[in-house]
């Protein structure tokens, strides 16, 4: 449970509380990093580059207004770009005024979705998205990165533009791996711009970026059509439920006082919103810009608001210094990232260990890569329920015996030999009691205690039920009824759950177990029971 402050109210700019010395040097890193790959972001979303520092300052501004975690970055994040991007070109011509527009109604209705997440503490839905699905879904994404930038870079029947944007991948793979607080992508950006003007590389198909122009800095409210909002609807779900899981897996990783996931979703909200009224598009937290924040010493805001600065300087008065800058770069730096979020690790360690949950990573990246990307995460979002609902109904009641010499319960084990006490059956259920696992529940159980004979008392050893709905109730009621018939009594044990305690009341369980039958432990409720009825 949060704290009860935090549930009242989430007070503005507590990010900026603990504010240090070490902000300055982590916001200029933060800004070193940010620079190249939100001109590259903004361009893999259909945008002029200096819209993604535009978003940027937009999102880190509202974000240390109204966020929770003191060290999140937020602004332009490929994730979110490469969904709404490919979406958005099924609508409306990528670059006209036309996908501009429904890019910044996607990002108010996103930014409205997720301030309404964080004000109704909807937290449990950055939960939707398991590790498996999570890791193909990512992949499926690297896999659309790469796949959007090579037409460009074979676009002049050169290779030269390939090869540079190769070359700002390598070094920048390599500088990172040599030191994570090195601005590798901003290195290797600058090189491949002193490179393209020593060598002349432009008469052999390299492309710059040419005159950035400058972006409107004036605030409009987009009106939608109402076919527009009918038609984002599905997106900007998707969009929303996918930041929801990134930003809870940031402010998680890297946790600086107290976490509220929550106000986090108020904070990217509110900037994917203010984006949005500056025509930019949905932003997102970025777990690789908040690892830099953390690594080189930021512990509050000031670090993002130092960031976001330094990019309005060089938004304000240095786009000519970005003039030079080869398009192929920026595809390097976006082939990075791509590398970046393709969690080969993940991939190995769940081949090994769960092949089921292997074929979840292929089944989701399949489907990001083959059909649209919007429809690929929504299969994602389903594989990913159904597996855990998969996973709860295949909960069976399991009988317990004492582990010897000790009054401890545990689940039999047949290379064990556990004590078992004539007429007395234990047996638990290990997972929350619901109408998608209650027969299993019910049949289980009926199914042990038949085949016992001579049974005096069943013990339910329940700590491990969180909640239990009305189906499930009425099947624990069955079994009581069964047990009545019979002559056998019942007993409960370690029910730990407030929530499974106020549902025995509410569905009038309790008053089927007549006497005392909630126990602390097995061992009390085997002495009570078998010792009333002696």
């Amino acid at each position: 449970m949060p704290p009860r402050s935090q549930s009242r109210t989430w007070p503005l700019f507590r990010a900026l509380s603990g504010w240090q010395a070490g902000d300055i040097a982590a916001g200029l890193t933060l800004a070193a990093i940010a620079i190249p790959e939100q001109m590259a972001t903004a361009r893999l979303g259909g945008f002029a580059p200096a819209q993604g520092f535009l978003v940027f300052i937009a999102a880190t501004f509202m974000f240390a207004i109204f966020g929770s975690s003191r060290v999140a970055s937020s602004g332009a994040d490929t994730t979110v770009t490469s969904i709404f991007a490919g979406a958005l070109a099924l609508l409306a011509a990528s670059g006209s005024p036309a996908y501009f527009a429904l890019a910044a109604l996607l990002a108010l209705m996103t930014g409205a979705a997720l301030v309404a997440a964080g004000l109704f503490r909807m937290g449990w839905i950055a939960n939707l998205l398991s590790i498996p699905v999570t890791t193909g879904f990512l992949a499926g994404i690297a896999v659309h990165i790469v796949l959007s930038q090579l037409p460009a870079l074979f676009a002049h029947g050169s290779l030269w533009p390939f090869g540079l944007s190769i070359g700002v991948f390598a070094l920048t793979f390599l500088l990172e791996k040599w030191n994570g607080r090195i601005p590798a992508a901003l290195i290797a950006m600058i090189l491949a711009a002193a490179a393209t003007a020593t060598f002349g590389l432009e008469r052999h198909g390299v492309v710059l970026i040419g005159a950035v122009s400058a972006v409107s800095l004036h605030m409009q409210i987009p009106i939608p059509h109402v076919d527009d909002v009918v038609h984002l609807l599905p997106l900007a779900f998707i969009v929303a439920i996918v930041t929801m899981v990134q930003t809870a897996a940031t402010a998680r990783a890297f946790p600086v006082g107290p976490p509220d996931i929550n106000g986090d979703f108020i904070g990217v909200g509110a900037g994917s919103i203010l984006a949005g009224l500056t025509g930019g598009f949905p932003v997102n937290a970025s777990p690789p810009r908040t690892g830099a924040v953390f690594e080189t010493g930021g512990r509050s805001q000031f670090a993002g608001l130092m960031a976001a600065a330094a990019v309005g300087l060089l938004l304000a008065f240095g786009t000519g210094l970005l003039a030079r800058i080869p398009t192929a770069a920026l595809a390097g730096v976006l082939f990075f990232v791509a590398q970046r979020i393709l969690r080969v690790s993940v991939f190995i360690k769940v081949w090994r260990e769960s092949r089921g949950e292997f074929l979840l990573i292929l089944a989701t990246m399949a489907a990001i890569v083959v059909l649209p990307i919007q429809v690929g995460v929504g299969i994602g979002i389903v594989l990913s329920l159904l597996h855990g609902l998969w996973t709860m109904t295949r909960a069976r009641p399991i009988e317990f015996e004492r582990v010897p010499g000790t009054t401890v319960w545990w689940p039999a084990d047949p290379h064990t030999k556990g004590e078992t006490l004539p007429g007395v059956l234990v047996f638990a259920f290990q997972a929350p009691l619901a109408f998608l696992n209650a027969d299993n529940f019910e049949r289980g159980a009926i199914e042990a205690i038949d085949g016992r004979v001579n049974l005096k008392l069943v013990v339910l050893e329940a700590s491990s039920i969180a909640e239990i709905d009305f189906t499930a109730a009425q099947a624990l009621a069955a079994i009581l009824e069964h047990c009545r018939d019979r002559g056998i009594d019942f007993a409960v044990a370690r029910l730990e759950s407030t929530r499974a305690q106020d549902a025995l009341a509410r569905f009038g369980i309790l008053e089927q177990l007549s006497g005392e039958h909630l126990f602390h432990s097995v061992e009390e409720a085997v002495a009570g029971r078998l010792g009333a009825s002696n």
